[in-house]
């Protein structure tokens, strides 16, 4: 049987058409229009009137159901509910249709078969095409149509037409490519999405000093630290020098916040009362709405803030406001600095975060990926067709993988198979015996079935052990080196003599008649 010829994976080119041809002067009509266009069928399910009851109540549990070929996608079912609104929309990828009729049912859920209650038919052919930035297409009511064609009671509002990939349609459906995946949550998983990264800035926190702090204990000098957190953020400061209530500091602490600046910065003045046990002498919250930006080498003007000590009375916890107490800050957003949210070695983007420190562009180069198909895995944990030979499979070894349990294959297939089965089997067998051997010829050197082969085993260990006792390791390894890499002139076709000596020793086999 002649294998498949190999793939080729030379680059090719290609060229495909891109953007539909709409250019609008040098602006781009969509996202897409650097990508090759991508066709699908959409079908939108908006709404069903006037269904008539399945139920022995009068009721009916309706869904609707979009079939195209082998292709079935379902929408979510309501309970006693003629009325039902369902808003849903399916895509087809157009390589893909298998049929020429799109077939549209309504149909009751039900704990035995699910009751047919009408069908709405198109035809591709006449499926109005549709590309953005066009209009969206108008959903429509159809009349139900039972088996035979004939009008059924109800209503259903569908709207369908023939799009790309550049459809705001598209996010949202559900996809035939994904049909073996079940659940809004399955789909969600595979589907498009669009992240955007946050605007980040660093957040400078110069910490000067604080005025007239409470420590509980007079009679000690206090060790004061200042303790800031942003979020999941956390720095402090060191232990000030000067032991009063009066602490300095003037050290920088720097922190990385996100707009739109939802998390406010947490201070709090610490004294480290006991090794692991710090006492709060003041807690201030800063709003990052009101810090100040820095766009320049212009400092910051700084500010005194207001410590707040929550004190507890009675089983509550009140706060109280100390006059005295305040701490002397300069914070500020720097504008100037890009801050590094990836590797540095993969960076392109280092504008800094103001953009009105950003330089003015010459021109903008759209780049776009038009395809990447049959490339070849070659990064773990995946794997190299080519390297593991995994292509040169025959084909019957494939048919045999998949085959059922038990066999459908003809007779003399499966004969076919157990005879190379049998080969393979002799196979190992071969080399099981043969590493079999060689252990017996490594067990007869001890056993003294051959007096003459073991005593100079025993004398050769001997003279080993005195030798490598006294002669260094280093001396033993430089030996050996020059032995293993000697000259071919010094080298002759015939076994050593080691080798010679290890094959000559008696194994099981040779009492084999």
């Amino acid at each position: 049987m002649m294998r498949p010829p190999r793939e080729d994976f030379a680059l090719k080119e290609t060229k495909p058409h891109l953007g539909g041809g709409k250019v609008t002067g040098d602006k781009l009509t969509s996202t897409y229009d650097l990508v090759e266009q991508m066709q699908y069928l959409y079908v939108r399910v908006v709404k069903a009137k006037d269904l008539p009851g399945k139920d022995v109540t009068g009721g009916c549990d309706p869904y609707a159901e979009v079939k195209l070929g082998n292709y079935k996608g379902t929408t979510r079912h309501f309970e006693k509910k003629s009325n039902p609104e369902w808003n849903q929309v399916f895509a087809f990828s157009k390589d893909r249709l298998q049929a020429s009729m799109l077939e549209v049912t309504v149909k009751d859920k039900d704990f035995v078969k699910d009751d047919f209650m009408g069908r709405v038919l198109f035809d591709l052919n006449e499926v109005p095409k549709r590309v953005p930035p066009d209009s969206p297409l108008a959903p429509q009511w159809y009349r139900l149509e039972d088996r035979s064609g004939n009008k059924a009671k109800g209503e259903l509002m569908l709207a369908v037409w023939m799009g790309t990939q550049a459809d705001e349609a598209f996010p949202e459906a559900w996809h035939s490519d994904a049909a073996a995946v079940s659940g809004a949550d399955g789909l969600a998983n595979i589907q498009s999405k669009v992240y955007l990264s946050p605007k980040l800035w660093y957040l400078r926190v110069n910490v000067i000093e604080a005025q007239d702090l409470q420590p509980s204990d007079k009679s000690r000098f206090p060790e004061v630290f200042v303790k800031a957190i942003l979020g999941n953020q956390a720095l402090r400061t060191r232990i000030s020098m000067s032991k009063n209530i009066n602490p300095m500091w003037n050290e920088d602490l720097m922190f990385v916040a996100a707009e739109p600046f939802e998390e406010p910065l947490i201070l709090s003045v610490e004294d480290r009362v006991a090794p692991n046990k710090e006492e709060v002498l003041g807690r201030c919250a800063i709003p990052l709405q009101y810090v100040d930006r820095r766009l320049d080498h212009k400092p910051i003007n700084s500010r005194w803030y207001n410590l707040e000590k929550h004190i507890i009375v009675e089983g509550e916890k009140k706060k109280e406001v100390k006059f005295a107490s305040r701490i002397h800050m300069r914070i500020c957003l720097e504008g100037g600095y890009h801050v590094l949210d990836e590797s540095t070695h993969h960076s392109s983007d280092l504008k800094p975060t103001a953009k009105q420190l950003w330089k003015s562009n010459i021109g903008v180069l759209e780049l776009g990926i038009l395809n990447a198909h049959g490339w070849r895995p070659r990064h773990p944990s995946h794997m190299d067709t080519r390297l593991s030979c995994a292509d040169n499979a025959h084909p019957d070894e494939l048919d045999e993988e998949f085959d059922t349990f038990p066999t459908s294959r003809p007779n003399d297939i499966v004969r076919m198979r157990y005879d190379r089965l049998r080969s393979i089997a002799g196979r190992i067998q071969t080399v099981v015996g043969d590493l079999a051997t060689q252990g017996e010829r490594l067990q007869s050197l001890l056993s003294w079935r051959d007096p003459r082969a073991s005593a100079l085993f025993v004398i050769f260990c001997l003279v080993a052990a005195i030798v490598l006792y006294v002669t260094p390791f280093q001396v033993v390894a430089l030996l050996a080196g020059f032995y293993v890499l000697r000259h071919p002139r010094f080298r002759h076709k015939l076994p050593s003599v080691p080798l010679n000596f290890f094959r000559r020793l008696p194994a099981r086999t040779d009492c084999m008649l």
